[in-house]
C-alpha cells in the first residue's frame, strides 16, 4: 500500500507524522541551545514547498524539468522587488509571497508554451537552457535587480500573534520556523486534494500515456500547462520564502543548475509522484546537507580532527561524495525512492 493512500484527517498517516515531527523540533533548541537546529530546518522546509512543485512537474506528469531553480530566482527577486525599501511598492510579506507565487505561475506558462511537444531529453535541455537565461539576465538588468549584489534588506516573515509566555517572541527563530512549517502544512493539503482531484487523474494519465489520455477526452496540452504553471508558483513561493529568510535575494548563481539538481535529488530519493516521499527527501538531502554536515564539520573540529586545508575543515568538501554515494545506493537498492507511490511508473 502507499504511503499516500491512507487518509488520516486533512492529510496521510505519512505527511501527518513527518509534520508533527518538524512541529517537535523547537523543542531540541533547548536541549542544544549551541545548535539552534529550528533556524537551520527552515532552509529544509523552503525546498521541501520547492519538492513539491518540481513534483508536480516531473512525478505527476512526467515532464523532466532542469530549470526549477529559475522559477525559484524569479519568485525570489519578484518578492524582493515588491518588497524591497528602494523600490515604491513595498507591499509587505504575505502580498509579497502571493505576488511571487503568480509571476512564478505567469513563467511557468510561458515557457511551458512553446514546449507542449517536446519530451524526454529534449525537454531537459530547453528547461536547463531556461535555467541559464535566467540567470544572465537576472546579471545584467542591473538597474532592476542589482545585478550580482542582489536586492536588501527584505522583510523578514510576519505572524500576528502575541509571544507564548515570553519564550517565543516575534523576533525569534522558533516563531519564523513555525510559520514556515505552517505554510508547508497549507501547500501539503493543497498537493493532496490535487492529487486526488480530477486534474490530478488527468495528469498522470498524461503521464503513462498521451494517446490514451486524447482518447479518454483529456487534452494533454492544457493539463500540460497548468503542471508547469503550479509547479513554477510554488518553485517562486519557495524562492521568495528563501530570500526573506535571508533577508536578501542574494546573487543569481545562488539559483544556479546545483538547485535545480538539489530539488531532483529530493524528488528521486524521496519516492518519485509521492507527496510524503518528497518531504523525507527533504529532510534526508538538504537536511544532511545543511544541518548534519555542518554540525558533524564543528564536532570533529572541537574534537581537534580536521583544520584549514583538512577534508573535515569544511562540508562542502565531501557533501558531494556523500551525496553521490546516497544517490548510488538508493539507484540500487530503492529505485522507486524511500517512499514508493503506486502511481509511479513501472517499467
Amino acid at each position: 500500500m502507499s504511503a499516500d493512500s491512507s487518509r488520516v484527517g486533512l492529510f496521510s498517516r505519512g505527511q501527518l507524522f513527518l509534520l508533527g515531527g518538524l512541529a517537535l523540533v523547537p523543542l531540541l533548541d533547548f536541549a542544544m541551545p549551541s545548535v539552534q537546529l529550528s533556524a537551520q530546518m527552515r532552509t529544509v522546509i523552503v525546498f521541501a514547498i520547492l519538492g513539491l512543485g518540481l513534483n508536480i512537474v516531473v512525478g505527476w506528469t512526467g515532464l523532466l524539468n532542469l530549470g526549477i531553480g529559475a522559477f525559484m530566482a524569479i519568485g525570489a527577486y519578484a518578492f524582493g522587488i515588491a518588497t524591497c525599501e528602494i523600490y515604491p511598492f513595498q507591499i509587505g510579506f504575505w502580498p509579497g509571497i502571493l505576488r511571487a507565487g503568480a509571476v512564478g505561475a505567469l513563467a511557468g506558462f510561458l515557457l511551458g508554451a512553446p514546449t507542449l511537444r517536446l519530451r524526454g531529453d529534449y525537454l531537459a535541455i530547453v528547461t536547463l537552457g531556461f535555467g541559464e537565461i535566467v540567470q544572465d539576465a537576472l546579471k545584467n538588468l542591473e538597474p532592476i535587480t542589482k545585478g550580482t549584489q542582489g536586492i536588501n534588506p527584505l522583510p523578514t516573515p510576519w505572524l500576528p500573534l502575541p509571544s507564548l509566555f515570553g519564550v517565543v517572541s516575534s523576533e525569534t527563530p522558533v516563531r519564523w520556523f513555525y510559520l514556515y512549517l505552517a505554510i508547508l502544512a497549507v501547500v501539503v493539503y493543497l498537493a493532496r486534494n490535487l492529487e486526488f482531484s480530477r486534474l490530478g487523474r488527468q495528469l498522470f494519465a498524461v503521464r503513462e500515456d498521451e494517446l490514451a489520455a486524447r482518447c479518454m477526452a483529456i487534452e494533454p496540452d492544457k493539463a500540460k500547462l497548468k503542471a508547469f504553471a503550479m509547479g513554477a508558483a510554488l518553485a517562486a513561493m519557495a524562492g521568495a520564502m528563501f530570500a526573506s529568510l535571508l533577508s536578501s535575494t542574494g546573487e543569481p548563481a545562488n539559483y544556479d543548475f546545483q538547485v535545480s539538481i538539489l530539488a531532483l535529488c529530493i524528488v528521486i530519493v524521496g519516492g518519485i509522484g509521492s507527496i510524503t516521499g518528497v518531504l523525507v527527501g527533504a529532510i534526508v538531502m538538504v537536511g544532511l546537507s545543511n544541518v548534519v554536515l555542518p554540525n558533524l564539520t564543528q564536532a570533529l573540529q572541537r574534537n581537534g580532527i580536521g583544520s584549514t586545508g583538512s577534508v573535515f575543515a569544511s562540508p562542502d568538501n565531501y557533501k558531494y561524495l556523500i551525496f553521490g554515494l546516497a544517490l548510488v545506493l538508493m539507484m540500487r537498492y530503492r529505485p522507486d525512492g524511500i517512499i514508493h507511490s503506486r502511481k509511479a511508473v513501472r517499467k
